[in-house]
Order: C-alpha cells, then structure tokens, then sequence
C-alpha cells in the first residue's frame, strides 16, 4: 500500500507529464516524416550554351521514388519538360523543343533523387522548372533556377548589326541604281519619240 500511495504522490506526476509529452512530440515527428517533401538547391544552377546540365532535387526523408509520378515543368504547368510514370518514361506531352534532350536519372530513384539531365543547352532553357511528384502520401514540389549564358553573344551581335548594316546599305544602292536606269530609260524613250516628232528634211 506505501507503494502505491507513493506512486501516486505528487512527485511522481512530474515524470509522467514529461513521458506524456515526449511520447505525443515522437508521434508528431513520425507524423510529419510521413508527409512527402521536395528538396531543391537554394541557389541557381548555372551553365553554358551548348552544355548539359543535371538540375537536382530529392524527397526528405529519402525514399523509393521508383513508383512516383514525376514530372519536371518549364515556368507553366502546361510545359511539361519531362514527366516520369509507373517506371516508365511519358513523352506524349514533351514540349517540342525538349524532344530527346532530357533523361530522368533512374539510378537515384531508389534513393529518392529526381535528378533531372538536359543535354545540348539552348539560350530559351533558362528559366524556373519545377520538379512536382505524387505518390500514396500525397504531392509535392520544388523550384530549380537555371541560368543559361551565351559567351559567343558578346561576338555574334556586334556581327549581326554589321550584316545588317551592309545589307541595308546594298538594298540602298540597288534601288538607286533601279532608278537611275528608269529613269535614262524614260529619257531616251522620250528623246526617241521627239526625233519621230520633228518634220522631215527638205530635200534641195
């Protein structure tokens, strides 16, 4: 009877409160570990024209992504870049301009990475892609920034403005040169018609 008496003495509650809240703290972390999550870099990535680049994002906590559906989208929702489903890669609506240029990394599934390869970068790839993904616990997504840079843009503009500029100049030129020979063709056409005008010559 002490035993149990002292058990419930107040001294002992203190213990149990904090058992009871710990135990409700560890089922709301497992709660939240149950809930899916993207994880992105922070930062841009950056890369040149004519490269390729990997954009990368993984689930946290790390699981199989091998049974998700995953799509990686350009700006829009409607600009489907990639899209990743029952093992299977989709391509029936890939934007035209990513058509053979992009693979999904299937040796990271297992590990949870949706890394993303782009081969044979264009200037208009730059932009925001989002990597969205669905599954039994639910959706979602993440943002990579991707900076694409020309070197070759600082050299082919200055080039294109001097084609352009000769060309105009020859356009220039050849009209005139148009005009110039109507209009001696019209002087002599009328120069012709006034000799047939003039009266014949008397002979003595």
């Amino acid at each position: 009877m002490w035993f149990i008496s002292g058990y419930n003495h107040p001294n002992f509650a203190l213990p149990r409160r904090t058992l009871l809240a710990h135990l409700v703290t560890l089922h709301l972390l497992c709660l939240g570990s149950a809930q899916l999550n993207v994880v992105a870099p922070s930062h841009p990535v950056t890369a040149t024209v004519g490269q390729d680049v990997v954009l990368r994002c993984h689930l946290s906590p790390c699981k199989d992504a091998r049974s998700s559906d995953i799509r990686w989208i350009q700006n829009q929702f409607t600009d489907v870049v990639h899209h990743y489903r029952d093992g299977e890669d989709v391509y029936g609506e890939q934007l035209e301009e990513y058509k053979g240029r992009t693979e999904l990394l299937r040796d990271g599934l297992s590990d949870g990475n949706l890394d993303l390869r782009i081969t044979g970068l264009r200037s208009s790839d730059g932009g925001s892609y989002f990597c969205i993904v669905q599954d039994a616990d639910g959706t979602a997504e993440a943002v990579v920034d991707l900076a694409v840079s020309d070197p070759y843009s600082h050299i082919i503009h200055p080039l294109i403005a001097a084609l352009a500029m000769v060309l105009t100049i020859s356009v220039v030129f050849l009209v005139l040169n148009v005009h110039v020979y109507r209009k001696k063709v019209a002087q002599t056409r009328e120069l012709g018609e006034s000799f047939q005008h003039l009266p014949a010559a008397k002979s003595l």
